[in-house]
């Protein structure tokens, strides 16, 4: 629910704030105090297009912010699927908009537009007079019937986007297989010769890494055998200067000295296990010298086999493991190219096989399409003769495209006759702006009680009405109250009269400057606002009772709504 309106610098706008509330919020006020200015700052909010000339005059920016309430646990759902968290249960939605470029935010945090846009059709429904032209699109007819049919539709939907995937993906695995035979021919001798050069190779996991371990050390023989040998000598019992040797030697004086005072024997122990250790490395460095002699031969063919498997890992892997996994992959292809008539028969036998599931799921589609059409349009009739189309039919046309699609086969229309003996016709070539508003009233009424967006705007509802159908629009407007929050600009005093909160859009001069303001009017108020609305230029007391009247009707309207759903 939209509960925050902040404006600033926009047109006659300096700065203005408007708390909305849940049920019909009304917007009325005189012809140039800047109606237009409330939607227009909502829709700069969502995204909307924004020029220079918006900009209030001497102003560097404008800013639009909306504060919404997201409390709802599917709403907060799929906010969560954007990456949205509402905060407190609270999400806000602001554009500071400058010359040539904008910052849009969410939560204060900094998203591209259209993220912004993705965002908030979640949130909020505008219809204005270019809105309503949404109904002249044949996508939004199927859009809306699907969300009328949602219930039985849901699942089937689901099931009928998977099959089509998979007949899509079949489709083009087929269409990349019936290559030309010589393509074919081609591509099996690449296949084969790849194969045989990684088989040949004989490559071993981690080949690569033991040979270059053992191709370094015989590069740095030389220097390693230095060092090893100096250490060997130093650590040796062959040369006098040898730690062994001077250990050896330590060992027998301390073991003499020994007879002769018994303290001395832990020492002797601890020289004893010392000589052992020193020993030992002696032994295994030795062993580690011996190693290192090696052939030319050897260290040629080292280096050969290692240019080997850096060719093989430059051209199919970086790894030995890639390649061995890219022989595989290859040799799988090889084996399909080669069975090659029967690879293909299976690919037609399972597209064959999806497009009958397909098939079949259209028709349940198609078949659940029609019947909830029928119910549909039954009550958009019903809603239309209230709001003055008395002798409309209104039907869906059904077409069957030509191709499969993930939404089925179902090309569909809503058509109209708005006077008795002609034919139904889309709804572009018979309806007005006016029309179209009242029957998107009429589609909203019915969905009120589906359409998950709690909150829907509606601007200029009222053009081309008065009297009896001023007020079942009116009702229309307080029934769908009930289940959402709406937020309606009108100019008749019959919408407005039914007001759960009416606001007025009053235009100022102050220091020779225009500026809007916009505040939410008392019942006192309101019903002056009814009298300005109905008597013009002169307000007598006659109209003033009259507004007193419509507010009373207004208010018994609603009440008798109320007690109907309580009994």
């Amino acid at each position: 629910m939209l509960t925050h309106l902040h404006v600033k610098n926009l047109a006659l706008i300096r700065e203005t704030e408007i708390e909305f509330t849940e049920g019909l919020n009304i917007l009325t006020g005189e012809t140039g105090a800047g109606k237009s200015l409330v939607i227009g700052s909502v829709n700069l909010a969502l995204g909307g297009k924004f020029s220079r000339e918006m900009l209030r005059p001497g102003a560097d920016y404008a800013l639009a912010e909306l504060v919404f309430t997201a409390e709802e646990e599917k709403l907060a759902e799929r906010l969560k699927q954007l990456d949205v968290f509402p905060e407190e249960g609270q999400v806000i939605i602001s554009r500071k908009l400058m010359d040539g470029r904008s910052v849009n935010k969410i939560n204060g945090e900094t998203v591209t537009l259209a993220r912004l846009k993705e965002v908030s059709s979640l949130l909020i429904d505008v219809h204005g007079q270019h809105e309503h032209q949404s109904l002249l699109q044949k996508k939004k007819h199927l859009e809306i019937l699907d969300a009328f049919g949602a219930g039985e539709l849901k699942s089937v939907k689901k099931e009928l986007g998977e099959t089509y995937r998979r007949w899509k993906d079949l489709k083009k695995e087929l269409s990349e297989a019936r290559t030309d035979e010589d393509a074919r021919l081609r591509e099996i001798s690449l296949l084969e010769f790849e194969v045989d050069e990684i088989e040949k190779a004989g490559v071993e996991p981690g080949e690569d890494e033991r040979l270059e371990q053992r191709y370094q050390k015989m590069i740095n023989a030389r220097r390693i055998a230095e060092a090893v040998a100096t250490a060997y000598a130093l650590t040796g019992y062959e040369e006098a200067e040898g730690a062994g040797s001077s250990l050896g030697r330590a060992l027998r004086e301390l073991q003499g000295a020994a007879s002769c005072d018994g303290e001395l024997s832990a020492l002797v122990e601890q020289l004893t296990e010392l000589d052992g250790l020193l020993n030992d490395f002696n032994r295994d460095l030795s062993e580690y010298r011996s190693g290192l002699e090696f052939e030319e031969a050897e260290f040629a063919e080292t280096e050969e086999r290692l240019n080997q498997l850096n060719y093989l890992k430059a051209r199919y892997g970086k790894t030995l493991d890639e390649v061995l996994a890219y022989e595989k992959k290859q040799q799988e292809r090889l084996e399909l190219l080669k069975n090659y008539d029967e690879y293909v028969a299976g690919l037609e036998k399972r597209l064959t096989e999806t497009e009958k599931e397909l098939a079949k799921l259209c028709g349940t589609v198609t078949t659940i399409r029609k019947k909830a059409a029928g119910d549909l349009c039954g009550k958009i009739r019903s809603h239309l003769v209230d709001l003055n189309f008395l002798n409309a039919e209104f039907e869906m046309h059904f077409e069957e495209l030509s191709e499969y699609t993930a939404q089925g086969k179902d090309d569909v229309e809503f058509r109209i006759s708005t006077n008795p003996g002609e034919p139904l016709r889309p709804l572009m070539k018979v309806a007005s702006g006016g029309e179209l508003s009242r029957i998107m009233l009429a589609i909203k009424t019915v969905l009120a009680d589906r359409d998950e967006i709690e909150t829907v705007i509606f601007d200029e509802i009222d053009v081309g009405i008065s009297g009896r159908t001023a007020q079942k629009v009116s009702e229309k407007m307080m029934l769908m109250g009930k289940t959402r929050q709406v937020i309606c600009i009108t100019h008749l005093a019959q919408i407005a009269a039914m007001a759960d909160s009416h606001y007025r859009i009053e235009k100022h001069v102050e220091q020779c400057e225009t500026h809007t303001a916009v505040r939410r009017l008392s019942r006192e108020e309101s019903v002056q606002e009814l009298a300005r609305i109905l008597g013009g230029a002169e307000i007598t007391d006659a109209v003033v009772k009259n507004a007193e009247e419509m507010k009373k009707l207004a208010e018994n309207c609603k009440s008798q709504e109320q007690t109907g759903k309580q009994g």
